[in-house]
């Protein structure tokens, strides 16, 4: 409420249209505009009979509406409960049976069928149902426009004695965890830690966060990264335009033209592998490679320069450096819209390689680290302090220490309440830290890094220890190649599934004028075993290898496929692979590797 009274006319939000290009003219939606709409969907909400406390679920994908009926549902004093619109039946029953919503949000009938079939199915009274369609034909009893309308009954007075009932300990939100381990666990999220770190991550990044800034929002806001970003624009008045296609994002850039972009590290491989498919198409690819090759190189200099400003690079970098911008750097800062000043990269571990060259090209990659139970950002690197490959320091407020066995504990304003089961709540911490999950190392500066997942390391039956992220990095950036997953724990020696970008794959046989892989357009998990593309593929396998000590290397290796009608089984929405979901699927293919 603080941004209506000191900036009533900021444009907020900008939106497109439903059905429309995204050429079209978008809406642009002042933070008066945007607080109205609010409160009148909240005092729908209790009119309705919504009580605080009572818990509100949202399953739909991002949009501004999401945005909207967020914060009507906080001001109503109701407990919010974001869901994935692709989460499986098993996971939306067991979430209906755990969190008992009294209301839900759903982008179309669609999403209120499956929710209806899952309380069901769990022996759950289902909840009442809003769509965020805005179809007209939508029945008053089930659309927004009917829910503001029950609303009017509703005094100020009375919406704000509820909006300023919670404290700042009370729960504001259940977050299921993505379930790339196991079953969704809801972690307890409260005002404080919202508060906090929209406050503390706003002052760490003041130069990025700003009121005449803009960014596009792709991520789902179902992620606790998304609406944690969400939450800390509004507050500090930089506009957001959402897309709930992550596919338009690059095409959008040059239209929104975003002063910054939160992304995970498979958009900015995406955003490299189609700079070096254009390059190929120009018959240049060479020039390309010699070009990318500057631009780590400059990259790394940056860095030096960050930690001594009269460093001063090679002279024979300095003009292909310049060269190389007017050919292509400049043109492919044109193409994400010319404006951005930094990207910020989460959810998964990027190559150091790909950030320097990012910076080299001119936008600045900010790699920062957080999880759902620490309300997204634990640490992050800071303007005029990155270092590629690391994922910076605390973020105020948020302290963080390494454990005997290289696991990363966390304490601070940001780390959650607990979870819903007092069992999981007590495994989770030790001496009052959170256990994250995470391998990783502390420099003396307080800087963090990642060295994969306490879970995933494997355990050989020689007794060799493995950690297998480096590994799979390295083979990953083989633009066909989507995810890697080692394989070998209990076993003589190391094999690996490596799962096809089937989109990336079938442009590749379209480029070279061949038929595609028969597998590329099957359903479920299935074994790709076309010569041309393991051939293609093994490359960066030989290259992984080489790169660890021989008792690490793959002996073996088969290529899969994930079908669409099985992708949100595999991957999460923020593009990380659910590696044991995968090897527990593909156990028959791995047994036969060890034969």
């Amino acid at each position: 409420m603080q941004r209506v009274r000191t900036a009533p006319r900021h444009i907020a939000f900008e939106t497109r249209p439903a059905g429309k290009p995204l050429d079209a003219e978008w809406t642009q939606i002042t933070t008066r505009e945007f607080a109205d709409q609010v409160s009148a969907f909240a005092k729908g909400l209790i009119a309705s009979g919504v009580r605080a406390g009572d818990t509100v679920m949202i399953m739909a994908p991002t949009q501004y509406l999401w945005a909207v009926v967020d914060h009507a549902a906080l001001f109503a004093g109701a407990v919010v409960v974001p869901v994935y619109d692709t989460a499986s039946p098993a996971q939306l029953q067991a979430i209906i049976a755990d969190a008992r919503p009294v209301l839900a949000f759903t982008g179309t009938a669609v999403h209120g069928e499956r929710l209806a079939q899952a309380a069901t199915a769990s022996g759950t009274e289902a909840p009442q149902l809003r769509l965020l369609d805005p179809d007209p034909a939508i029945p008053n009893d089930a659309s927004l426009a009917g829910l503001a309308e029950l609303g009017t009954t509703v005094t100020d007075a009375q919406l704000e004695e509820r909006r300023l009932a919670a404290t700042l300990d009370d729960v504001a939100t259940i977050v299921y965890t993505s379930g790339t381990t196991g079953d969704p666990k809801g972690a307890l999220i409260t005002h404080r830690n919202l508060v906090g770190q929209v406050l503390n991550t706003a002052a760490a990044y003041s130069e990025v966060v700003q009121e005449t800034g803009n960014t596009v929002l792709f991520l789902p806001l179902t992620h606790v990264l998304g609406r944690a970003l969400q939450l800390i624009c509004i507050a500090n008045g930089m506009r957001v335009a959402h897309l709930s296609d992550p596919k338009e994002v690059v095409q959008s850039l040059a239209i929104l033209r975003p002063t910054f972009l939160v992304v995970v590290p498979r958009v900015l491989e995406k955003i490299e592998d189609a700079a070096a498919n254009s390059a190929r198409e120009k018959k240049v690819l060479p020039l390309w490679r010699a070009a990318h090759r500057a631009a780590v190189a400059w990259g790394v200099h940056l860095e030096a320069m960050d930690r001594d400003p009269g460093a001063r690079a090679p002279l024979g970098l300095r003009l292909r450096h310049a060269l190389f911008d007017r050919v292509f750097y400049g043109k492919l800062r044109a193409v994400m819209g010319g404006r951005i000043d930094y990207l910020l990269s989460g959810a998964a571990t990027l190559r150091p390689e790909l950030a320097r060259f990012f910076r080299g090209i001119g936008v600045p990659v900010i790699e920062g680290y957080g999880l759902t139970e620490t309300t997204a950002p634990l640490t992050g690197g800071r303007p005029g302090s990155l270092v590629a490959g690391s994922v910076g320091t605390p973020l105020p407020g948020n302290a963080v220490r390494i454990a005997d066995s290289g696991e990363v504990l966390a304490k601070g304003v940001g780390v959650f309440a607990g979870y819903r089961n007092p069992v999981h709540t007590e495994q989770a911490f030790v001496d009052g830290y959170f256990r994250t999950g995470d391998l990783g190392s502390l420099a003396p500066d307080g800087t963090l890094t990642l060295r994969g997942r306490l879970k995933h390391v494997i355990v050989t039956s020689t007794g060799r220890t493995v950690s297998p992220e480096s590994w799979e990095q390295t083979v990953e950036q083989h633009p066909l190649v989507a995810h890697a997953a080692l394989v070998g724990t209990d076993r003589p020696y190391l094999t690996a599934l490596v799962v096809i970008d089937t989109e990336a794959a079938t442009a590749w046989f379209r480029d070279r004028g061949d038929a595609p892989a028969r597998a590329l357009t099957e359903d479920g998990l299935v074994v790709c075993a076309d010569g041309r593309l393991t051939e293609e593929i093994s490359a960066a396998i030989h290259r992984a290898n080489a790169a660890v000590s021989p008792s690490e290397r793959v002996q073996a290796w088969e290529a899969v496929v994930i079908g669409e009608d099985r992708a949100s089984e595999f991957v999460t929405p923020t593009m990380k692979l659910k590696r044991q979901a995968l090897l527990d699927e593909a156990a028959s293919i791995t047994d036969g590797l060890y034969r």
